[in-house]
Protein backbone atom coordinates (compact mmCIF):
# COMPACT_ATOMS: atom_id res chain seq x y z
CA UNK A 1 0.00 0.00 0.00
CA UNK A 2 1.88 3.26 -0.95
CA UNK A 3 0.03 5.57 0.91
CA UNK A 4 0.23 9.19 0.70
CA UNK A 5 1.22 12.04 3.58
CA UNK A 6 -0.01 15.34 4.48
CA UNK A 7 0.27 18.37 1.34
CA UNK A 8 1.47 20.39 5.01
CA UNK A 9 2.95 16.88 6.14
CA UNK A 10 6.59 16.30 6.15
CA UNK A 11 8.51 16.71 2.75
CA UNK A 12 10.58 13.61 0.96
CA UNK A 13 13.48 14.36 1.53
CA UNK A 14 12.54 14.49 5.35
CA UNK A 15 10.73 10.95 5.09
CA UNK A 16 13.43 9.66 2.95
CA UNK A 17 16.35 10.42 6.36
CA UNK A 18 13.72 9.38 8.65
CA UNK A 19 13.02 5.48 6.82
CA UNK A 20 17.25 5.33 6.76
CA UNK A 21 17.68 6.26 9.78
CA UNK A 22 15.15 3.55 10.88
CA UNK A 23 16.48 1.16 9.08
CA UNK A 24 19.68 1.93 10.37
CA UNK A 25 18.54 1.37 13.95
CA UNK A 26 16.94 -1.90 13.07
CA UNK A 27 17.18 -4.71 10.01
CA UNK A 28 19.75 -2.52 7.67
CA UNK A 29 21.79 -2.40 10.16
CA UNK A 30 21.28 -6.36 10.85
CA UNK A 31 21.72 -6.61 6.84
CA UNK A 32 25.23 -5.25 7.24
CA UNK A 33 26.06 -7.25 10.07
CA UNK A 34 24.95 -10.63 8.63
CA UNK A 35 26.81 -9.44 5.11
CA UNK A 36 29.87 -9.26 7.20
CA UNK A 37 29.12 -12.65 9.36
CA UNK A 38 28.85 -14.40 5.95
CA UNK A 39 31.96 -13.09 4.51
CA UNK A 40 33.64 -14.35 7.44
CA UNK A 41 31.95 -17.57 7.32
CA UNK A 42 33.20 -18.61 3.53
CA UNK A 43 36.54 -17.09 4.03
CA UNK A 44 36.64 -19.42 6.60
CA UNK A 45 38.35 -23.09 5.83
CA UNK A 46 35.55 -25.27 5.43
CA UNK A 47 32.61 -25.82 4.24
CA UNK A 48 29.50 -23.60 5.08
CA UNK A 49 27.62 -26.83 6.28
CA UNK A 50 30.29 -27.38 8.64
CA UNK A 51 29.95 -24.25 10.22
CA UNK A 52 26.82 -23.31 12.34
CA UNK A 53 24.46 -19.98 12.61
CA UNK A 54 23.50 -19.71 16.13
CA UNK A 55 20.25 -17.92 17.43
CA UNK A 56 18.42 -17.65 20.81
CA UNK A 57 21.69 -18.89 22.76
CA UNK A 58 22.07 -17.81 26.19
CA UNK A 59 23.50 -14.45 27.45
CA UNK A 60 24.97 -15.52 31.02
CA UNK A 61 25.63 -19.19 30.52
CA UNK A 62 25.15 -20.47 34.20
CA UNK A 63 23.15 -17.45 35.63
CA UNK A 64 19.86 -18.14 34.80
CA UNK A 65 17.94 -15.25 36.28
CA UNK A 66 20.65 -12.80 34.73
CA UNK A 67 20.39 -15.16 31.73
CA UNK A 68 16.63 -14.37 31.92
CA UNK A 69 16.96 -10.42 32.17
CA UNK A 70 19.02 -10.25 29.50
CA UNK A 71 16.89 -11.97 27.09
CA UNK A 72 14.11 -9.80 28.15
CA UNK A 73 15.77 -6.92 28.02
CA UNK A 74 16.63 -8.07 23.99
CA UNK A 75 13.38 -8.91 23.31
CA UNK A 76 12.39 -5.57 24.71
CA UNK A 77 14.59 -3.33 23.17
CA UNK A 78 14.87 -5.10 19.67
CA UNK A 79 10.83 -3.41 19.52
CA UNK A 80 11.60 0.41 19.76
CA UNK A 81 11.95 0.67 16.61
CA UNK A 82 8.46 -0.24 16.00
CA UNK A 83 7.43 2.46 18.82
CA UNK A 84 9.60 4.52 16.48
CA UNK A 85 7.83 3.61 13.07
CA UNK A 86 4.32 4.17 14.89
CA UNK A 87 5.37 7.95 16.20
CA UNK A 88 6.12 8.10 12.52
CA UNK A 89 2.79 7.29 11.05
CA UNK A 90 0.94 9.10 14.06
CA UNK A 91 2.65 12.12 13.06
CA UNK A 92 1.16 11.35 9.73
CA UNK A 93 -2.36 11.40 11.49
CA UNK A 94 -2.66 7.70 10.72
CA UNK A 95 -0.73 5.14 12.86
CA UNK A 96 -0.14 1.27 12.62
CA UNK A 97 -3.83 0.77 11.64
CA UNK A 98 -2.94 2.07 8.37
CA UNK A 99 -0.64 -0.69 7.86
CA UNK A 100 -3.33 -3.32 9.32
CA UNK A 101 -0.80 -3.50 12.64
CA UNK A 102 -4.56 -3.46 15.00
CA UNK A 103 -6.88 -5.97 16.59
CA UNK A 104 -10.08 -5.15 14.45
CA UNK A 105 -9.69 -8.27 12.20
CA UNK A 106 -7.99 -11.04 15.00
CA UNK A 107 -9.83 -13.65 13.12
CA UNK A 108 -9.32 -13.38 9.72
CA UNK A 109 -5.84 -12.38 10.81
CA UNK A 110 -5.35 -15.90 12.44
CA UNK A 111 -6.80 -17.97 10.04
CA UNK A 112 -5.12 -16.38 6.93
CA UNK A 113 -1.67 -16.08 8.89
CA UNK A 114 -2.17 -19.71 9.71
CA UNK A 115 -2.45 -20.91 6.10
CA UNK A 116 0.41 -19.14 5.25
CA UNK A 117 2.41 -20.40 8.02
CA UNK A 118 1.23 -24.26 6.73
CA UNK A 119 2.43 -23.66 3.57
CA UNK A 120 5.58 -21.84 3.87
CA UNK A 121 6.71 -24.05 7.03
CA UNK A 122 7.07 -27.19 5.21
CA UNK A 123 8.53 -25.72 1.93
CA UNK A 124 11.08 -23.57 4.36
CA UNK A 125 12.38 -26.76 5.91
CA UNK A 126 13.17 -29.02 2.73
CA UNK A 127 14.39 -26.18 0.67
CA UNK A 128 16.65 -25.65 4.03
CA UNK A 129 17.78 -29.21 4.27
CA UNK A 130 18.69 -28.99 0.29
CA UNK A 131 20.53 -25.87 0.51
CA UNK A 132 22.43 -27.26 3.57
CA UNK A 133 23.09 -30.80 1.88
CA UNK A 134 24.82 -28.64 -1.23
CA UNK A 135 26.98 -26.76 0.74
CA UNK A 136 25.02 -23.12 0.54
CA UNK A 137 24.04 -22.87 3.90
CA UNK A 138 25.18 -23.33 7.35
CA UNK A 139 23.95 -25.24 9.70
CA UNK A 140 20.95 -22.79 11.79
CA UNK A 141 20.88 -24.05 15.28
CA UNK A 142 17.59 -21.87 15.93
CA UNK A 143 18.37 -21.82 20.02
CA UNK A 144 21.16 -22.86 22.30
CA UNK A 145 19.04 -21.82 25.65
CA UNK A 146 20.00 -23.93 29.18
CA UNK A 147 17.51 -25.66 30.11
CA UNK A 148 16.00 -23.90 32.55
CA UNK A 149 11.95 -23.37 33.08
CA UNK A 150 11.66 -19.59 31.03
CA UNK A 151 13.34 -21.53 27.90
CA UNK A 152 10.55 -22.02 25.91
CA UNK A 153 8.08 -18.93 26.77
CA UNK A 154 11.46 -16.70 25.97
CA UNK A 155 11.74 -18.73 22.44
CA UNK A 156 8.12 -18.13 21.97
CA UNK A 157 8.54 -14.04 22.87
CA UNK A 158 11.42 -13.95 20.32
CA UNK A 159 10.00 -15.39 17.65
CA UNK A 160 7.08 -12.54 18.42
CA UNK A 161 9.44 -10.33 18.14
CA UNK A 162 10.99 -10.95 15.01
CA UNK A 163 7.24 -11.59 13.87
CA UNK A 164 6.44 -7.94 14.80
CA UNK A 165 9.72 -6.09 13.71
CA UNK A 166 10.16 -7.56 10.51
CA UNK A 167 6.43 -7.21 9.31
CA UNK A 168 5.86 -3.75 10.73
CA UNK A 169 9.38 -2.40 9.26
CA UNK A 170 10.43 -4.48 5.98
CA UNK A 171 6.42 -4.75 4.68
CA UNK A 172 4.37 -2.13 6.19
CA UNK A 173 6.15 0.53 7.03
CA UNK A 174 8.78 0.04 4.15
CA UNK A 175 6.53 -0.18 1.46
CA UNK A 176 4.64 2.67 2.33
CA UNK A 177 7.12 5.09 2.48
CA UNK A 178 8.85 3.86 -0.59
CA UNK A 179 5.52 4.28 -2.52
CA UNK A 180 5.62 8.11 -0.60
CA UNK A 181 9.04 8.43 -2.20
CA UNK A 182 8.23 7.65 -5.96
CA UNK A 183 9.20 4.23 -6.06
CA UNK A 184 7.36 1.78 -8.43
CA UNK A 185 5.44 -0.71 -6.55
CA UNK A 186 7.91 -3.48 -8.65
CA UNK A 187 11.34 -1.50 -7.38
CA UNK A 188 9.15 -1.18 -3.81
CA UNK A 189 8.85 -4.83 -3.52
CA UNK A 190 12.14 -5.83 -5.17
CA UNK A 191 13.98 -3.95 -2.24
CA UNK A 192 11.55 -5.03 0.53
CA UNK A 193 12.47 -8.63 -0.38
CA UNK A 194 16.20 -8.07 -0.90
CA UNK A 195 16.48 -6.43 2.31
CA UNK A 196 14.86 -9.22 3.96
CA UNK A 197 17.15 -11.99 2.17
CA UNK A 198 20.05 -9.38 3.44
CA UNK A 199 19.66 -9.91 7.24
CA UNK A 200 19.57 -13.82 7.19
CA UNK A 201 22.90 -13.97 4.84
CA UNK A 202 24.97 -14.52 8.22
CA UNK A 203 22.88 -18.39 7.41
CA UNK A 204 24.64 -18.30 4.16
CA UNK A 205 22.93 -18.42 0.37
CA UNK A 206 20.23 -20.60 1.10
CA UNK A 207 18.80 -18.16 3.76
CA UNK A 208 19.51 -15.02 1.85
CA UNK A 209 17.76 -16.69 -1.49
CA UNK A 210 15.12 -18.42 0.59
CA UNK A 211 14.23 -15.43 2.73
CA UNK A 212 14.11 -13.37 -0.52
CA UNK A 213 11.33 -15.61 -1.99
CA UNK A 214 9.38 -15.41 1.24
CA UNK A 215 9.38 -11.43 1.27
CA UNK A 216 7.95 -11.79 -2.42
CA UNK A 217 5.35 -13.50 -0.97
CA UNK A 218 4.19 -11.70 1.70
CA UNK A 219 4.95 -8.06 0.27
CA UNK A 220 2.43 -9.45 -2.50
CA UNK A 221 -0.10 -10.55 0.09
CA UNK A 222 -0.01 -7.62 2.06
CA UNK A 223 -1.20 -5.51 -1.27
CA UNK A 224 -3.70 -7.97 -1.92
CA UNK A 225 -4.99 -7.95 2.32
CA UNK A 226 -3.46 -4.24 3.14
CA UNK A 227 -2.72 -5.79 6.47
CA UNK A 228 0.19 -6.98 8.05
CA UNK A 229 -1.62 -8.89 10.95
CA UNK A 230 -1.53 -11.87 8.82
CA UNK A 231 1.89 -11.94 7.87
CA UNK A 232 2.96 -11.25 11.74
CA UNK A 233 0.81 -14.55 12.64
CA UNK A 234 2.22 -16.44 10.12
CA UNK A 235 5.82 -15.08 10.83
CA UNK A 236 4.96 -15.64 14.80
CA UNK A 237 4.21 -19.30 13.95
CA UNK A 238 6.92 -20.29 12.01
CA UNK A 239 9.48 -19.12 14.20
CA UNK A 240 7.63 -20.68 17.02
CA UNK A 241 7.87 -24.38 15.21
CA UNK A 242 11.49 -23.64 14.57
CA UNK A 243 12.67 -22.10 18.05
CA UNK A 244 10.74 -24.65 19.84
CA UNK A 245 10.73 -27.90 17.74
CA UNK A 246 14.66 -27.73 17.53
CA UNK A 247 14.54 -27.61 21.19
CA UNK A 248 12.03 -30.64 21.45
CA UNK A 249 13.53 -32.75 18.71
CA UNK A 250 17.18 -31.67 18.04
CA UNK A 251 19.42 -34.89 18.69
CA UNK A 252 16.58 -37.10 19.32
CA UNK A 253 15.57 -37.10 15.17
CA UNK A 254 17.98 -37.86 12.31
CA UNK A 255 16.65 -35.68 9.45
CA UNK A 256 17.50 -32.51 11.14
CA UNK A 257 21.15 -31.40 11.44
CA UNK A 258 23.05 -30.40 14.18
CA UNK A 259 26.53 -28.96 15.08
CA UNK A 260 29.46 -31.67 14.72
Amino acid sequence: MAGSFPADGPSRRILRDETLLVLALSLGASGVSALISFVGSVTKPGGLKDQAATMNASAAPGRPWLDLAWQLFGIATALVPVALVAHFLLREREGLRTIGFDRTRPWPDLGRGTAIAAVIGSTGIAFYLSARGLGFNLTVVPEALPDVWWKYPVLVLSAVQNAVLEEVIVVGYLLRRLGQLGWTPMAALVGSSVLRGSYHLYQGIGGFVGNLAMGVVFALLYRRWGRVGPLVVAHSLLDIGAFVGYGLLAGKVDWLPTPS
